[in-house]
């Protein structure tokens, strides 16, 4: 497996083309991460009033700090070493994300309602320096994972795990009141519009992906 994976690296690094890609979703994804804290920045400073919801003015508060949190960091962890095992996977999922981010950081901006009142806390100093509870429209959570699942679309069984995946962090926004349900339905359709716009801006990165 360990051989496999350094001739995996010694092909692909030794084309320019795909060396060049890794950088410049590295650096996109950095980008769209600095544009997405100072776009919710602003969405807190300019937050308004809550608004009854059908789901959230209906079910109580429950703790999902636990879920929320650290099932965020086996997520990406998880996804990291799936591109770290076959770099061909970075430059595509990379940018796709990177995209992902840049146009929830313009829907935040312009959508700027307050948190529901009773919400869960989260405990997390990491999650805050990115969220700070008014980047509402659309869910990332739930969004991000989807994303994944149309991603590796090819892979039953990892299609199978993010979409489960963006089902259950669905479910835990919407349990910890951490998101209005408009905010998760929204989310599956506006990334699956994000995933196609991504495969025709990144058709090279695509290609390399297919290899995987």
């Amino acid at each position: 497996m360990l051989v496999a994976c350094r001739q995996r690296y010694a092909l692909y690094f030794k084309n320019k083309k795909f060396s060049f890609a890794v950088v410049a979703a590295a650096l996109l994804l950095a980008a769209s991460l600095v544009v997405n804290y100072y776009a919710v920045l602003y969405a807190e400073e300019r937050a308004s009033n809550p608004v009854t919801d059908i789901v959230l003015s209906n079910t109580r508060v429950y703790d999902v700090d636990g879920t929320f949190v650290y099932g965020s960091f086996l997520l990406w962890t998880f996804v990291c070493l799936l591109c770290l095992y076959k770099p061909q996977r970075i430059p595509f999922t990379f940018k796709s994300v990177a995209l992902f981010t840049l146009i929830r950081s313009l829907f935040i901006s312009l959508t700027h309602i307050g948190p529901y009142p009773t919400h869960a806390i989260i405990q997390s100093n990491i999650l805050a320096q990115f969220s700070f509870g008014a980047d509402l429209f659309f869910s990332g959570h739930t969004g991000l994972p989807f994303l994944l699942a149309l991603i590796f679309w090819q892979d039953k069984a990892l299609r199978t795990l993010f979409l489960v995946a963006a089902v259950i962090f669905a479910i835990v926004v919407l349990l910890g009141h951490l998101h209005y349900s408009i905010d998760v339905l929204a989310a599956f359709f506006i990334t699956y519009s994000i995933c196609h716009i991504a495969e025709r801006l990144f058709v090279s990165d695509r290609n390399f992906f297919y290899d995987a």
